[in-house]
């Protein structure tokens, strides 16, 4: 692969490909975890690290995991870096893990993650496979500390608190919303991101509903879209 296929395999999952802002994946976390902009870099990098590290032993072990079983052996390996991301919070950082609770375990099935190891991770070298994990994480990570820091700062006048590095108080002066606090304000902070990231993309939606131009017609059972778009 040629010096500009590394580059553009980092790369693409800030904007073109975020997995979060685009590709709309990773909902749960994003909306649960992103009412402080500490929590939400928490949740991102530790999501980073397991993206790289699943992507580098799939990647390794391409040729050897057996198709019929190639989902459990990737979770498997997901989970053992879940583990792994979960001692290290819980001994180094106990703030944290005790704010993510749950949503930390919850990794291991993140779509991102189990997306990149089927569709990228077990097609490719490790060198390609651990630069996909590494772009598509810190994309991830970016999407997450935007909104958190969004909702943060305009829902409760902080940013960062908690973090016992960089803490920011706002004056008392300045107007806050409890709204962005909440799950409303979440969704709203995300529709105004993905809202922005498609005018910097340029993505339009489908100019007809239906399998025109879907890569998986013919395949899918059951699917009423043609018929909606008939009627």
């Amino acid at each position: 692969m040629a010096q500009k296929g590394y580059l553009y395999e980092f790369t693409k999952g800030f904007i073109k490909e975020n997995p979060t802002l685009v590709g709309l994946l990773g909902m749960c976390p994003t909306l649960a975890v992103t009412s402080q902009a500490f929590n939400a870099l928490g949740m991102g990098l530790a999501t980073t690290f397991v993206l790289v590290g699943s992507n580098l032993v799939i990647s390794l072990l391409r040729k050897v995991i057996p198709s019929t079983v190639k989902l459990p052996c990737y979770i498997v390996i997901i989970a053992g870096f879940v583990t792994i991301v979960d001692f290290l919070l819980h001994g180094f950082v106990p703030a944290l893990h005790e704010n993510l609770g749950t949503f930390l375990s919850l990794i291991t099935v993140n779509c991102i993650i189990l997306g990149r190891a089927e569709m990228f991770a077990s097609k490719n070298k490790v060198l390609p496979s651990i630069l996909d994990g590494l772009g598509m994480g810190l994309g991830f990570t970016c999407a997450l500390l935007a909104i958190g820091t969004i909702r943060e700062i305009f829902g409760a006048g902080t940013w960062m608190a908690g973090s016992g590095i960089i803490e920011l108080t706002l004056p008392e002066s300045f107007p806050t919303l409890s709204i962005f606090t909440s799950t409303a304000g979440g969704f709203m902070t995300l529709g105004l991101l993905v809202a922005l990231v498609g005018l910097l993309t340029k993505k339009k939606p489908p100019a007809e509903v239906g399998c025109g131009n879907c890569p998986m017609a013919g395949s899918c059972t059951g699917c009423t879209s043609g018929e909606e778009a008939d009627a």
